[in-house]
């Protein structure tokens, strides 16, 4: 069978924070798209013999994925940035350990994967960066001020990124999930007058389904993607766009 310009046959892919929801989703995604796949995450035992310990608050563990994802494969060609928590707390009681444990997973964890896998990414000619960003980048919502705070900064940082690596050869983009029921963020939607809310607020009146977000990934690490830059791919079922909805 003939190769198409989304088939990901050769390409190493390392997914950070692939050890639950929607980072292990795109990870399975990304290898039945033909990728050699590294899930790496704080409970790599979850994973499978294939799977590589990292914690993203520490550079030195960062250093040494890349380094082991090197020894074993020789290249890396896709980083997929999913490591993520959160928190639900009126914003005039969040504490300054909560605000910083959060900043430093979510956006300082992202920038530093981002820096200390670049010149594998550089050198290869045609490397690609998938951050996760959320609808929280672009609207706000309600007692969750550092989590959004967090992904419209990440949102910020891919741009940044994709514009000074261009010559790099390295397409940086984000993928902003809407309302996907994970581990995260179960507890705040099912059921819940949040959740009512939200999928009043959503055309196709669902949640999404995690395999959802597989195509999205699969774009932006393949070929097709090779004229997309600094992009982020919205995938809400029409959240963002929508007014009036009954």
């Amino acid at each position: 069978m003939a190769r198409t310009c989304l088939d990901l046959t050769g390409r190493v892919s390392v997914v950070v924070g692939a050890t639950s929801g929607l980072g292990r989703e795109i990870a399975a995604g990304l290898a039945e798209h033909g990728a050699q796949v590294v899930p790496a995450g704080r409970r790599a035992e979850l994973l499978g013999d294939s799977a590589l310990s990292v914690d993203v608050r520490d550079k030195s563990s960062i250093t040494k994925l890349r380094d082991a994802v090197l020894e074993r494969f020789g290249h890396v060609d896709v980083l997929v940035n999913a490591a993520g928590i959160t928190f639900r707390k009126p914003t005039s009681e969040i504490e300054d350990a909560e605000w910083s444990s959060l900043m430093e997973t979510n956006l300082t964890g992202t920038l530093h994967t981002c820096q200390i896998f670049h010149p594998a990414l550089k050198a290869t000619g045609r490397g690609r960066i998938i951050n996760i960003a959320s609808l929280g980048s672009f609207v706000a919502f309600h007692e969750v001020t550092a989590y959004c705070a967090s992904k419209a900064a990440v949102l910020s940082l891919t741009r940044s990124l994709a514009c000074e690596w261009a010559p790099d050869g390295i397409c940086v983009n984000a993928i902003a999930p809407g309302v996907f029921p994970t581990e995260l963020n179960t507890e705040l939607l099912n059921g819940t007058e949040r959740g009512k809310e939200i999928l009043t607020r959503t055309p196709m009146h669902r949640f999404g389904k995690p395999d959802e977000l597989v195509g999205p990934a699969v774009l932006l690490a393949s070929d097709a993607a090779s004229f997309i830059t600094g992009h982020c791919l919205v995938v809400d079922g029409g959240y963002l766009a929508s007014g009036v909805n009954s």
